[in-house]
């Protein structure tokens, strides 16, 4: 860890499980479940990110000591990120926890939709040019204070854009992100030098050369290609390999990471990327918000890619400054994509005080309150048991998975729930309080 991650980290307090209250689920990732929870009746509301243990296991079989799996670093090294925050558009982090059979940390909890489902509540489900400005102007500054930090985020999508009780946004999900140093003002190359095209047409040698290195890439980090290649050195490449070599000399990542629509043409080629690839995804979800879809999206993955690497956006419509700023922001050579500063003082941001954003701005949606009218102090009606829950999810004992509906049921606090032994699943009986907890619709739950 460099000087500035010592010197910026604070104390997190361990947390026990049996002094949470736990809710409701109001998430569900790849290898855990995440919790409405609070410390005490009358204290702030969390979202606890619950990560079961034994699925961390099946991904690094051979791991013993937990911080020698990739996995388990993935999951230190966001606890690491998170408790360097101190920003209010990025999420503090309260307190971990560990048992044997979960690890957990307790970030705040944002009432609203991620930013794909708000946008979908709206009319023809696109966002008016001036909600736009709003959100993107907020996520810049969040990214700033990330690369600011040494910080690439890495997996910027709507999903991962929460909606504060204040209306502001939140970044969440950490886990992709990785340090790197401080990003420096290089000299803008010239005009003439260009990338290698990697998914070039042509029949020549070089280029034949490339698109089965563009083959050997996908082998090693996306999961497309069965063959073995070479590399262009000669030497044989297996994906374990790949992933190994994830730091180059010059300060930049080579590892494959991201949500493949947004991904960084930088990102699919595997020469190295830093900061600028937050900028790119950037584009990507201010171009979804204005046309409802993603610009490069293909028939599969390695499609996908290749529009990614070779097609221009498609900007539909009159020219404006949104959309000359999204194609900036989608240029191809990070090299020559659009920089922070040139972004904050781009026509589309004219008039905007970046300094009150946060402070004065009126967000255009505000979440209605998680307690709704009811008493804080007689929200909770049921037990939880968080690990036995979280294995049911993910049928790690042998039964049956449970799915979104049935997570979306429980947290409503209308059907069944989860009891203390086995997995079991029972209608509420005699402890049934007076009032009945927070509704967590299926539009406010999160796959994450």
């Amino acid at each position: 860890m460099n000087d500035r991650a010592n010197h910026n980290e604070t104390v997190v307090p361990i947390l026990d499980l049996d002094d949470l209250i736990v809710i409701s689920p109001v998430g569900r990732g790849a290898k855990g479940v995440a919790f409405l929870v609070r410390n005490h009746p009358f204290g702030e509301s969390w979202a606890l990110k619950v990560i079961l243990r034994d699925l961390v296991k099946r991904k690094n079989p051979a791991v013993t000591n937990a911080k020698d799996g990739s996995e388990y670093k993935r999951i230190w090294l966001e606890q690491r990120v998170l408790s360097r925050f101190k920003h209010p558009l990025l999420p503090r982090l309260h307190g971990i926890l560990s048992t044997d059979k979960i690890i957990a940390y307790a970030i705040d909890y944002c009432p609203g939709r991620d930013l794909n489902q708000l946008r979908k509540k709206q009319t023809e489900n696109i966002f008016s040019q001036g909600i736009i400005r709003f959100y993107a102007a907020e996520l810049v500054l969040a990214l700033e204070y990330l690369h600011n930090s040494g910080i690439a985020y890495r997996d910027l999508k709507p999903e991962n854009i929460l909606i504060q009780e204040n209306g502001h946004i939140m970044l969440v999900d950490f886990d992709l992100s990785t340090e790197l140093p401080p990003p420096p003002t290089p000299p803008r190359k010239s005009k003439t030098t260009k990338l290698p095209a990697i998914a070039a047409r042509s029949n020549s040698s070089t280029q034949r050369k490339r698109a089965l290195s563009l083959q050997l890439f996908y082998k090693c980090s996306s999961g497309i290609m069965l063959e073995e290649f070479s590399d262009d050195s000669g030497n044989r490449c297996l994906p374990s390999e790949c992933r190994q070599h994830s730091m180059s000399l010059s300060g930049k990542s080579n590892s494959f990471v991201g949500t493949e629509e947004y991904v960084a043409p930088e990102v699919i080629q595997g020469y190295g990327h830093d900061f600028a690839v937050d900028w790119w995804s950037l584009g990507v979800v201010m171009y979804e918000m204005l046309y409802r879809r993603t610009p490069f999206r293909g028939t599969n993955r390695k499609d996908t890619f290749y529009r990614i690497l070779t097609q221009p956006p498609e900007l539909v419509g009159e020219p404006n400054p949104l959309r000359d700023l999204i194609g900036k922001l989608l240029v191809k050579d990070p090299r020559e994509r659009i920089t922070v500063e040139e972004i904050k003082s781009h026509e589309f941001f004219k008039g905007l005080d970046w300094d009150s954003v946060v402070e004065v701005s009126r967000p255009p949606y505000i979440p209605p309150s998680v307690w709704g009218d009811k008493k804080e102090g007689n929200f909770f009606n049921k037990s939880i048991d968080v690990e036995s829950f979280v294995e049911r999810v993910f049928s790690v004992n042998g039964g049956r998975e449970m799915q979104k509906e049935e997570l979306v049921k429980v947290g409503d606090g209308n059907g069944e729930q989860e009891k203390n032994r086995g997995g079991e699943v029972e209608e509420e009986g005699e402890n049934k309080r007076e009032n009945p907890p927070p509704r967590h619709d299926a539009q406010n739950f999160v796959v994450f």
